[in-house]
C-alpha cells in the first residue's frame, strides 16, 4: 500500500509541479502565495498532521534544520508565513522540468564543485534578505535516513556569520517514515516540529558548533522518548 501511495505522489506531484510552477511564470509578483497554496494542498492530500513544540520566532532571518526527506521543505513552507529563500544544490535547478520549482520563485542554487560558489551563495543571499526573505538551509547539506542528525557544515555558518542573522533552529520528526522519495513509498502520518531557542550569530562566539550539539541531543532525547 505504501508503494502504490508512493506513486500515486509522484504522479500527483509531477502534475501540481507543472501547474505551480507555470503559475509562478505568469504571476511574478505572487510567488509565495502560489508556493503556500500549493503546500497547503499537499498537506492535505497527504494526510499530514503537525504536532509543535514551542514556537516559532520569525523575526529570525534564517531557519536551519535537519534534513530527511522531501516533506520537510513541505512541511516548513506549510507552516512558515514569510518567503522563505531555500537554498539548494544546483544539481536539484539543473533537473529537467523540477528544476523550474527552483528557478521560478527564486529559490538559491550553489554549484558545491565550484570554488567561486559561495561567493555566488553570499551574493544571492544579501539579495534574498534584501527582499525581506528569510534564508532556509540544511546545515547537514544532505538527508539523513532520519535515525540521526549529520555532522554539520560549514556552508550556514559562514553565511550566518556574514551577514549577522538571528536563526531559528527547527527539528523535524518522522517525515522520512511518511515520505520516503528514494525507495518511493509514502503514507499518512503525523510530523513533530520542535522549535528550539533562536541563537544569534557571531564569529566571535562558538554558536554553530554549539548549536550542532544541542540539536543533534535534543534530536536524540525526542527519539528516546519515543522508543519508550
Amino acid at each position: 500500500m505504501e508503494r502504490i501511495r508512493g506513486i500515486i505522489l509522484v504522479i500527483q506531484f509531477s502534475i501540481t509541479v507543472a501547474f505551480t510552477v507555470l503559475a509562478m511564470y505568469l504571476f511574478r509578483n505572487h510567488t509565495h502565495k502560489i508556493i503556500k497554496f500549493w503546500m497547503k494542498f499537499q498537506i492535505k492530500i497527504l494526510g499530514i498532521k503537525i504536532e509543535t513544540i514551542g514556537s516559532i520566532d520569525e523575526s529570525c532571518d534564517m531557519v536551519l534544520m535537519n534534513h530527511q526527506s522531501l516533506l520537510d521543505i513541505i512541511v516548513m513552507e506549510h507552516i512558515h508565513n514569510r518567503d522563505l529563500a531555500w537554498v539548494a544544490k544546483k544539481e536539484i535547478s539543473d533537473l529537467f522540468f523540477f528544476g523550474h520549482i527552483i528557478k521560478a520563485p527564486r529559490m538559491i542554487s550553489i554549484d558545491r564543485e565550484n570554488k567561486a560558489g559561495i561567493i555566488f551563495l553570499l551574493k544571492e543571499v544579501r539579495d534574498r534578505l534584501s527582499k525581506g526573505r528569510p534564508i532556509a538551509m540544511f546545515p547537514e547539506g544532505t538527508r539523513s535516513d532520519g535515525s540521526k542528525i549529520l555532522k554539520f557544515k560549514a556552508g550556514a555558518k559562514m553565511v550566518a556569520n556574514k551577514f549577522n542573522l538571528k536563526i531559528q533552529p527547527v527539528l523535524l520528526f518522522n517525515t522520512r517514515n511518511i515520505v520516503d522519495s528514494k525507495n518511493l513509498k509514502a503514507k499518512p502520518g503525523t510530523v513533530k516540529v520542535i522549535y528550539l531557542d533562536p541563537v544569534q550569530a557571531d564569529k566571535n562566539t562558538t554558536w554553530f558548533e554549539d548549536l550542532e550539539i544541542t540539536m543533534k541531543a535534543r534530536f536524540e532525547e525526542e527519539l528516546k522518548v519515543n522508543a519508550t
